[in-house]
């Protein structure tokens, strides 16, 4: 096995936003540094971490010398180019794996993998011109959803087809991007499971939440969630048999519907998760030190859950509300440092803490 990282070393992170801030001062805490390279200028993730390299995913010199200067590669999102990736993994160990990047990458991929396992997901089709969208209409029904194969996030990138009679305007909508159908599946509600497997190959999982959604955009977390002990059982052995099966090295997010003919996987996430932010309050270990740990070759933590939960975001102008906020009891407030507020843009979260558990 190889040696765990000792404090003082240096983890590099791709990708400089709110994941990438909050996974630097996790691993500040356990006496490590952090480099960030992201294309953008002044991410939030630079105002916490000890280097910044801000040069484009496709300056393999840039990439290199940022390999050169770390100990270890992770990232806070997955749509890093393959050809970046190339050059990186030629000098540093990469971590959660490249095979974790490609599958969650491309959510035709990511589906094939997920069958492949003898999971359930909703029905799909890959689309690539209106002609294949209408056969896959006719194959799936409607209502369903077209979604872009690849780069969509927080609600991006998709269109509802609620008749066949939909199908040309949602086509327009992913302007030629190949694309998969997705049949809608009849679900009470969405949990997500935020898991992690070490270099050891042992997996430690954190108590499913309860998801809502608004416009396409993470609303709140609850914890606990409305699960019955066989659901929640089954909804962690899945993200284990996800782990296994990607040989996968960090914190996971595997969010599922709950239906009456049981778990369906909507998707994965191979990085700390929004939906997981809940265990900053709710957990001796929260997912981002989980995260840290995994990589660096650390025992990962103790993920028991001490307290019930509900993480809400914080989207645009909900930021305005922090004064108010911070009046109230047993909530912790994280902001990311954003200097420009925008529609749809996650600006922070807060944490309440429901019930202290004994």
């Amino acid at each position: 096995m190889t040696e765990p990282l000792h404090p003082g070393a240096t983890i590099g992170i791709l990708g400089g936003g709110q994941l990438g801030r909050m996974l630097s001062v996790a691993a500040s805490r356990l006496g490590f540094q952090c480099h960030i390279y992201e294309p953008g200028a002044a991410p939030p993730a630079g105002h916490v971490a000890a280097r910044v390299t801000t040069a484009p995913y496709e300056d393999l010199a840039a990439l290199r010398a940022f390999a050169q200067s770390v100990d270890v590669i992770t990232y806070e999102f997955e749509n890093v180019p393959t050809a970046s990736l190339d050059a990186l993994e030629a000098i540093c160990p990469i971590r959660p794996n490249r095979r974790a990047l490609a599958v969650s990458q491309e959510r035709i991929a990511e589906k094939d993998f997920l069958t492949g396992l003898g999971l359930i997901t909703a029905p799909y089709a890959r689309v690539t011109d209106l002609a294949s969208l209408q056969a896959a209409i006719a194959q799936i029904g409607t209502p369903a959803i077209l979604k872009t194969a690849r780069l969509g996030y927080d609600g991006k990138g998709q269109a509802r087809i609620m008749t066949p009679e939909d199908a040309p305007a949602a086509w327009a909508a992913m302007n030629g991007a190949e694309s998969v159908l997705e049949g809608f599946i009849d679900f009470s509600h969405e949990v997500s499971v935020i898991a992690a497997r070490g270099l050891d190959g042992s997996v430690a999982c954190y108590d499913p939440g309860e998801n809502v959604h608004r416009a396409g955009i993470l609303h709140t977390t609850t914890l606990p969630a409305r699960l019955s002990p066989t659901q929640r059982s089954d909804a962690v052995l899945i993200a284990a048999r996800i782990l296994n099966a990607l040989d996968y090295v960090g914190v996971l997010g595997v969010e599922l519907f709950v239906t009456p003919r049981g778990l369906i996987v909507n998707e994965i996430a191979p990085r700390v998760h929004n939906s997981g932010h809940w265990t900053q309050a709710g957990c001796a270990v929260d997912q981002f030190e989980q995260h840290i740990r995994a990589i660096a070759g650390w025992p990962l933590g103790d993920g028991s859950r001490y307290a019930d939960v509900v993480m809400e975001n914080l989207i645009g102008e909900d930021v305005d509300k922090v004064p108010a906020l911070a009046r109230e009891r047993a909530t912790q407030i994280h902001l990311y440092g954003k200097a420009e507020v925008k529609p749809g843009r996650k600006m922070g979260h807060v944490n309440r803490v429901i019930n202290r558990l004994t």
